[in-house]
């Protein structure tokens, strides 16, 4: 009965990752391509509406909750699981603290706290230098989190997968 709760745990944890493997992918392949295509003042404010609508009990679950369960995960197998499932878990661990938490905090929060600021009044010049100081930079930096997520997950199916039991 224990290792089947380990089991789930493992479980949930990647589905967890998954979750935001998916979010940041779907942003990468169709929300950011979509929001590309509008007026700069139409970008400013779905990002911004966007940007609000996502701070919400839902996404925090999955964002903070994997940045959680991903190291009980890692001693869970360590400690019972076999090594190279800990190691593999520890991986997925560092991805995801570092190439989605971390690069979330350091560079896309601040560009959205940037970007709320932004009154959608200012004049169209002003809009589109604010659109040029914001959409590329955190276009690139939600590729490197998408790119970190999957690599999370990936690392922890295989960490599940040779778990041992």
């Amino acid at each position: 009965m224990f290792f089947l709760f380990i089991k789930m745990f493992l479980v949930i944890t990647t589905v967890s990752a998954a979750l935001m493997a998916g979010l940041f992918y779907a942003y990468s392949c169709s929300v950011n391509p979509g929001l590309g295509r509008l007026s700069d003042a139409g970008y400013m404010a779905a990002m911004q509406s966007i940007n609000r609508a996502i701070l919400n009990p839902v996404f925090f679950a999955s964002f903070m909750g994997s940045v959680v369960l991903l190291p009980v995960s890692t001693w869970l197998q360590f400690r019972y699981g076999t090594e190279v499932g800990g190691w593999l878990f520890l991986a997925a661990t560092v991805m995801y603290i570092i190439g989605v938490f971390g690069v979330t905090a350091v560079v896309n929060v601040p560009l959205n706290n940037a970007l709320d600021k932004v009154s959608l009044q200012a004049s169209p010049e002003e809009l589109a230098g604010h659109r040029a100081a914001f959409e590329g930079r955190w276009n690139r930096y939600n590729t490197v989190r998408t790119v970190c997520a999957v690599l999370t997950v990936a690392l922890a199916i295989t960490g599940c997968l040779l778990a041992g039991w």
